[in-house]
């Protein structure tokens, strides 16, 4: 059964939630979430607790319209992003939902991945070398980049620097 409680308070997107005494308080980045009036639900984050029945939480969007003693669900697991070869190519927010205008990818159980966990071992990062191509023939013919390596651009102002790391 999910845990609600109350906005207790409301500073921007700092927001703090009280629960009922004795409720078994969210975990740190747990999501929480709050249905608005208009039918959109706004994602909070726990980032900590506060005494032994209040979490303190960042809206993942505006919250603007929120009043103290509105009523938050937490949804017991934390913000989860879809994952797979459908994602490629594609805009998602910060809660994981698409505004690229299509639909909504899947993003619980073996289609996502909580946005904190632990980086991946040592072990299973590619050792392999592989070249970046910009679509810039000079750069990728005399100087080609290696991905996920790291570059020096020197030159004089107005020769492009910023249009070509862009």
């Amino acid at each position: 059964m999910a845990v609600t409680g109350k906005i207790s308070q409301i500073v921007g997107p700092v927001i703090d939630v009280a629960f009922e005494s004795g409720a078994t308080l969210p975990k740190i980045y747990d999501a929480l979430e709050i249905s608005k009036k208009d039918g959109s639900i706004l994602v909070l984050e726990v980032q900590s607790h506060i005494g032994e029945d209040t979490v303190r939480t960042v809206a993942m969007d505006s919250s603007d319209g929120l009043s103290r003693g509105t009523e938050v669900r937490s949804t017991e697991a934390p913000i989860q992003m879809p994952v797979g070869d459908d994602v490629y190519g594609r805009l998602f927010n910060v809660i994981g939902d698409a505004i690229d205008g299509m639909e909504n990818l899947p993003k619980a159980g073996k289609d996502g991945l909580p946005i904190h966990r632990q980086a991946p071992k040592f072990e299973d990062l590619s050792t392999s070398t592989e070249v970046l191509f910009t679509g810039i023939k000079v750069i990728d013919l005399i100087e080609p980049y290696a991905k996920g390596g790291k570059i020096g651009l020197f030159g004089g102002a107005g020769v492009g620097k910023t249009v070509l790391i862009q």
